[in-house]
């Protein structure tokens, strides 16, 4: 006889809504597009849906919030997480902010589609604010209607969750949740517009506060609004830094742009590549945050963007990253020069952003390849090569560095035939391999064998080590484009038999070594899986 599902207790859940009851709010209730001047936020209800159905669901994300049940058997879950229930203790709003898009001032962007449902605190005592993205509009929506589609809403959820168990600072996601309603977007910006199926994504983090926060208030010359965000970030996400004042300030921007560096090295180390670093998509907590256009590099290719926006100039491509979040910090630490009163100590604490990343950089190219540590007399030229030999060779990141382990330190050369060996599976064009190029890796080989015979660590040892930073299964954007496909016709299966693969990145699965494969052939130029864009 199987068991009943265990009832969840929302009354267990608690709210200590600390960002509303300690920054004043937007006096105007109305929920009107507009410029909202002098707030932090902008109270405002999500806008209730007709059929909310949940369909993914991550109880790693549950289990931290304190969710004890079945959501799937509990009917207010949908409705809670679909934005059509308000629980005792929620206060509701959509936060103000501004920020630079591709370069360029745009004045204020806000919380256009995203709705903070209030603060919750676990059974730990920390504090998580819980997002609906796709909730309806809000004062900060400007032309757009507030709503989300299902296609960018999966890929939100999946990418949120796989980044997690990869090991990379992220925002995560609760639910999934399908609306019962048909939202109109126009895919390509073409002019031709199409329904599409709604859906609502429960996003979760300790804070979604982003570079923009701050911005909007230098913008506008609001100095007291200013130092009252800086002060409430410091006391409540960085307390360890002691009481607010001007070096406290200097050590908080130096401790952003630590956070910052340390996930930049983790995109690139797993070929994440974001697609639309502008500043209001930067975390003070150096998460990443605003799952857009984002895609995964399949051929190793530093000059690839996901985002049809950046296509012509590039600017958020896989390779520029760092030297981009380099100039969003310097945005932010120009919003602090008033408060620290000189220029001098927030250009050494940006500085030091070069340093964690390179530093880092360094460390985790080394780990990649099995090295013990990173020699620079000798490592530096050996990554640089074999970086330019996997863009030459149309290499897939993701196999070339799993099947890289698995060489013999011993037989690395023995009768070498680069499409023979292990790591011919990664070439995405064999026929790019000529006499030149297998030259160029047979001499980069012998240098790697060299290294690692300098470090004399047993083939075991180095395997695992390079297994545990590079995974085997990351969130391809053509996985992630079937699952959205199957779920459109009704089928949601795909998008759980994902997020249960990248539960376990590094692992070996077996009965799932499908998903451990190049991307077809099909997909090289298909919409969602080469190029995406901001639309959702």
């Amino acid at each position: 006889m199987t068991a009943a599902p265990i009832a969840i207790d929302w009354d267990r859940w608690k709210f200590d809504n600390r960002f509303t009851r300690e920054l004043p709010g937007d006096p105007v209730t109305l929920n009107q597009r507009r410029q909202v001047k002098g707030a932090f936020y902008s109270r405002v209800l999500p806008t209730p849906v007709s059929k909310p159905q949940l369909i993914a669901y991550s109880r790693e994300m549950g289990e931290i919030l304190g969710i004890e049940g079945d959501p799937y058997a509990n009917e207010e879950f949908a409705q809670i997480f679909s934005g059509n229930r308000k629980l005792p203790g929620m206060d509701p709003f959509a936060m103000c902010y501004g920020g630079h898009q591709f370069g360029n001032w745009a004045g204020q962007l806000g919380d256009g589609r995203a709705i903070n449902l209030g603060e919750v605190v676990n059974p730990k005592g920390e504090h998580w604010m819980v997002q609906l993205k796709g909730a309806g509009p809000t004062p900060y929506s400007r032309n757009a209607d507030g709503l989300a589609v299902l296609r960018s809403s999966v890929r939100e959820f999946l990418c949120s969750e796989a980044m997690h168990h990869l090991g990379v600072p992220t925002t995560r996601a609760l639910s999934l949740v399908l609306t019962g309603e048909q939202v109109m977007r126009d895919m390509f910006y073409d002019g031709n517009p199409q329904y599409e199926p709604g859906a609502v994504v429960c996003r979760v983090a300790p804070t979604f506060t982003r570079f923009g926060n701050f911005q909007i208030f230098v913008s506008r010359g609001e100095s007291e609004r200013l130092k009252q965000l800086v002060d409430y970030t410091i006391r409540h996400d960085f307390p360890q830094l002691g009481e607010p004042g001007p070096e406290t300030y200097v050590a908080w921007f130096a401790e952003v742009c630590r956070l910052t560096a340390v996930m930049i090295v983790h995109w690139i180390r797993v070929g994440f590549v974001h697609g639309v670093m502008n500043t209001d998509n930067m975390s003070i907590l150096g998460l990443t945050i605003d799952y857009g256009p984002y895609g995964w590099l399949e051929d190793y290719d530093p000059h690839w963007t996901p985002n049809t926006t950046d296509a012509q100039g590039r600017r958020y491509r896989f390779g520029q990253q760092p030297q981009i979040a380099l100039w969003n910090l310097a945005q932010l630490g120009n919003c602090l020069v008033e408060l620290v009163g000189a220029v001098e100590p927030l250009q050494a604490a940006l500085a030091s952003y070069s340093k964690a990343y390179e530093q880092g950089w360094d460390a985790m190219m080394a780990q990649k390849l099995g090295l013990a540590q990173f020699v620079e007399a000798t490592d530096r030229d050996l990554i640089n090569d074999l970086l330019q030999l996997l863009f030459d060779s149309e290499a897939d990141m993701t196999i070339f560095y799993r099947r890289l382990a698995q060489l013999s330190s011993e037989r690395m050369l023995e009768e070498f035939s680069l499409l023979a060996s292990p790591l011919g599976e990664a070439f995405y064009r064999p026929d790019l391999i000529n006499a030149e190029i297998q030259a160029r890796w047979l001499a980069w080989l012998g240098r790697y064998r060299a290294r690692l015979n300098a470090d004399a660590l047993p083939d075991r040892v180095r395997a695992e080590g390079m297994n545990r930073v590079n995974p085997k299964y990351v969130l391809r954007n053509y996985l992630a484009q079937v699952a959205i496909d199957a779920s459109e016709k009704g089928d949601h299966g795909k998008i759980n038999e994902l997020l249960d693969l990248l539960r376990r990145p590094y692992d070996e699965q077996p009965e799932r070594e499908s998903y451990f494969a190049k991307r077809p052939e099909w997909a090289r130029h298909r919409a969602g899986c080469s190029m995406l864009s901001c639309s959702s």
